[in-house]
């Protein structure tokens, strides 16, 4: 993935300039003073108009007036920094309310303008937040290219949540912070604690990963710290633990959510004074070691179970990082897609394969519960299917199609879906009904999404953990959870 602007010689047109101003004559002055210098502008006229140029055109810079006349120039900034905490934004405002000003740059503003305001000071503003935004873009993108020469994973996608995840990576690599990547299983977390391990200052130094969730409890001690010749029964000679194979390097824990918790307090102790003893050992080992964890259950419900120590859970997330599901980044699906295809056929050493139309609509209509990883899968086997230049629908052979081999859309006019609810009675019965079902499939929906982690669920449906027991067992789905 490469952030805007990552050209050696990027024009003024790779950054366009965000205007928000609702005085028309104002706008047009401050536009044409920009364009007179080569800057292409965007115009907005209030805060809704401006949200939704952010989203659809990606400027790099955004000029706002802090006064708007449907919300306001502090709301145009937050949506800016939601959207890309490093976008340059710059307010304008009157020279009475220059407190305004201030708070915007307590949030994040780059600098203010008092009106009246003078052109040639704002194109000189514009071009100094334009060289920042360059140089930034380069910066990472210079990182990028030697983490992937010292063979860092590549991530695909340019969905603005996958941005800020990678924007939080950069952060993190240049600091030796504990990392906690959370997220659903098959997102890519072991490719993400990669990938920081290559942008790090330890880049030449080892990336030891160990699944916490894999091995055996009475192996993972010996696994984690190494053993002594002869602490137990088989134990011939001294073995190195993975604390010690990553030393000057990476640790990466995946799972760490199913470390058990009698390990709990030695991992610790390892984290907190970077020492501790082999099993079988009585000697302090001293060891540097950068430590990222991964899990896909929901720790602080862990915790309040008493099933995690709430002491390494915060040893842990001094930088947590969510690593989105795929269902919500839904524009990369395409993008993932062709790029599976072109590795796969030519892995497999066939012609470059193109995805139907129809294919791409049944990928993005997918709820995709195995993330990248299920999407990887159902690619490899419509390339290993298809017998011709396209792959179609029926190569993808996904859960939602109908059985026989019929296709998902088109093949009959579905049910209406009104037909089935019962609407007898009284108005007040018959939307107790309908709220009932809707509030049953729901809760179910959201169990599923959760894996099962009703914690989860709860924070998801917005209500507390006891309203979402209550509904469990009111509508006898309390086992499913």
């Amino acid at each position: 993935m490469s952030l805007p602007g990552g050209s050696d010689k990027v024009s003024l047109s790779s950054f366009p300039v965000l205007l928000v101003e609702d005085k028309d004559s104002l706008r047009t002055m401050l536009r044409l003073a920009l364009e007179a210098q080569g800057h292409v502008v965007i115009e907005a006229r209030d805060e809704p108009e401006a949200v939704e140029h952010l989203r659809r055109s990606r400027p790099a810079v955004v000029l706002t007036d802090l006064k708007l006349p449907s919300g306001s120039g502090l709301g145009v900034l937050r949506a800016a920094k939601e959207l890309d905490p490093e976008l340059q934004v710059v307010v304008m405002t009157a020279y009475g309310s220059i407190h305004d000003a201030v708070t915007a740059m307590k949030e994040g503003a780059m600098d203010f303008l008092a009106k009246p305001v003078e052109p040639d000071h704002l194109v000189l503003m514009v071009e100094r937040a334009i060289a920042q935004r360059r140089m930034l873009s380069e910066y990472l993108l210079l990182k990028e290219e030697l983490a992937e020469r010292r063979g860092a994973p590549r991530i695909i996608g340019e969905d603005g949540q996958l941005r800020q995840v990678l924007q939080q990576l950069h952060r993190a690599a240049a600091t030796d912070a504990t990392v906690l990547l959370e997220g659903e299983s098959g997102t890519g977390k072991e490719l993400f604690a990669r990938a920081l391990h290559a942008l790090s200052p330890r880049a030449e130094g080892p990336f030891v990963a160990i699944n916490c969730a894999a091995i055996p409890e009475t192996l993972l001690e010996t696994e984690l710290f190494g053993h002594e010749k002869g602490a137990f029964t088989g134990a011939t000679t001294r073995k190195q633990g993975r604390f010690e194979m990553a030393h000057r390097g990476t640790l990466f824990l995946d799972e760490i959510g199913d470390l058990p918790i009698g390990l709990q307090a030695k991992i610790l102790r390892a984290l907190e004074q970077r020492q501790f003893e082999r099993v079988g050992g009585t000697t302090l080992l001293h060891v540097d070691t950068r430590v990222v964890a991964a899990t896909n259950k929901h720790l602080k419900s862990a915790v309040a179970a008493r099933q995690f120590r709430e002491d390494l859970y915060f040893r842990l997330s001094v930088f947590p990082i969510t690593v989105p599901p795929l269902r919500a980044r839904t524009g990369d699906i395409p993008i993932l897609a062709r790029h599976f295809v072109e590795r796969f056929c030519r892995d497999l050493r066939k012609p470059t394969l193109k995805l139907s139309a129809a294919a791409l609509e049944e990928l993005a209509a997918y709820r995709w519960p195995g993330n990248v990883r299920e999407l990887q899968n159902c690619i490899e086997r419509a390339v290993i299917l298809s017998d011709g230049d396209v792959i179609q629908p029926r190569h993808l052979n996904l859960s939602f199609r109908v059985p026989g081999g019929g296709e998902a859309a088109g093949a009959q006019t579905p049910p209406d879906p009104w037909s089935g609810i019962d609407l007898s009675g009284t108005l007040a019965d018959a939307l107790r009904r309908v709220t009932e079902e809707v509030e049953r499939r729901k809760v179910r929906q959201a169990l599923t999404d959760a894996a099962g982690d009703r914690a989860r669920a709860a924070e998801a449906l917005q209500v507390s953990y006891k309203a979402l027991v209550q509904k469990l067992r009111d509508y006898g789905i309390a086992e499913s959870g």
